[in-house]
């Protein structure tokens, strides 16, 4: 899929999970690009998986097996991992929203009405190990002009 695809696929499901959530749908367009490769990896492709989240034994619906790479005693090695499964973009994204709106430590990003902002605050709340998380998604929501879909 393409970026013009996926944002055309994606900002319809992102749009009306902000109008209840208030995380910007520039967000969610940007991180699910950035953590599905614009929809192209198995997880997106197979289960609407935008998000890269795996199935924990708190999960109760559909699951995916997949291969995944972890590191085992500092070791790179490839396992098979049980994933969340979606039945569409919008049940993958409220998913997302409820894992944010009920971790108490990325509660001070619901104080931010933009993507970018919103992006460094959950950043800076430890979402990801990558220290450059926040610059990737707001060079996302630049490069891509997903502000728009914010208003």
């Amino acid at each position: 899929m393409n970026p013009s695809d996926f944002i055309s696929a994606v900002a319809p499901a992102a749009r009306a999970s902000a109008a209840k959530t208030k995380i910007p749908a520039s967000f969610t367009v940007a991180q699910g690009a950035l953590e599905s490769g614009w929809g192209t990896s198995q997880l997106a492709l197979q289960g609407f998986n935008l998000f890269g989240v795996k199935a924990d034994p708190s999960w109760h619906g559909d699951t995916m097996k997949l291969p995944t790479a972890e590191y085992v005693n500092g070791q790179r090695v490839t396992v098979v991992a049980t994933w969340r499964k979606y039945g569409s973009w919008l049940e993958a994204i409220d998913d997302r929203a409820a894992f944010l709106l009920n971790n108490p430590r990325y509660k001070p990003a619901f104080a931010y009405t933009s993507g970018p902002t919103f992006a460094c605050a959950i950043a800076a709340a430890g979402y990801a190990t990558d220290p450059k998380y926040g610059q990737k998604i707001v060079s996302i929501i630049k490069a891509h002009n997903l502000s728009t879909l914010d208003v």
